[in-house]
């Protein structure tokens, strides 16, 4: 194959470094209150139609009370989110800062190739693209600065929360205390449980997303990754779960 010819621009979103004084972590009111947005479930990415196997656990993985819901998410928050997701929102908040389209490209496209049902394939796509059309009404260089790419939600999420200035740290406790409360509705209508257990819940998983967003921010690409045998293994059996309220 013939090499590209040097003067080629890469391919892949070209968003451009930030301006400067961006990126740097700032703690102002404004910063803090889009990440308060981001992590918003109000957020019109369809984010409370997935459970990510919560529904499937309540069926086939004896998820009957509310210790059974937060030993379950705790582990999925430490085995599945923190390794993969996180981490990749992680490298991604730093790729957009930089302005590294290519990097933001090969970050996306490791996502896709690791969701390990087709719910979950179908939900990282789905609320990435809402993400981006959410995203243009704020952001109106941001279909430019995906130049195309099919985002995934992390990648997308990581895109916002580079513009908001926050610090890579703040961006992923913002994105997996938007998990954590997804995950918490979830439990609270399929397993069910009243609104004071759903409390009780959402503090422990807060409790430890500390931890766990240290734990992503220590990956590399080497140690980055998405292994959930057992919660593949529901997502694939949901898809054909005889009643259901979510997608995954």
């Amino acid at each position: 194959m013939d090499a590209e010819p040097a003067h080629q621009p890469p391919r892949g979103p070209h968003p451009g470094p930030l301006p400067e004084g961006e990126g740097e972590g700032r703690r102002d009111g404004r910063t803090l209150l889009q990440l308060i947005w981001l992590a918003s479930p109000a957020l019109p990415v369809g984010g409370f139609s997935y459970s990510e196997g919560v529904e499937a656990a309540v069926e086939w993985a004896g998820v009957r009370g509310e210790a059974d819901a937060a030993g379950w998410l705790a582990d999925q928050l430490h085995l599945s989110l923190a390794p993969a997701d996180l981490a990749v929102v992680a490298e991604a908040i730093r790729a957009w800062q930089a302005g590294d389209g290519e990097r933001v490209r090969a970050l996306n496209t490791w996502v896709l190739a690791t969701r390990e049902s087709a719910e979950f394939l179908l939900q990282t796509e789905q609320m990435g693209r809402s993400f981006l059309e959410w995203l243009k009404l704020h952001h109106t260089d941001a279909a430019a600065c995906f130049d195309g790419l099919p985002a995934t939600y992390p990648v997308a999420f990581a895109f916002a929360a580079a513009r908001s200035g926050a610090g890579v740290a703040d961006g992923c406790l913002a994105y997996a205390f938007g998990w954590a409360e997804n995950m918490t509705a979830a439990a609270v209508k399929a397993v069910p449980l009243g609104q004071s257990a759903g409390q009780r819940i959402l503090a422990r998983l807060a409790r430890e997303i500390p931890a766990a967003v240290q734990d992503a921010l220590a990956r590399t690409d080497d140690t980055r990754q998405a292994f959930s045998p057992m919660l593949a293994v529901l997502s694939a059996r949901h898809e054909t779960q005889y009643s259901r309220l979510f997608r995954s």
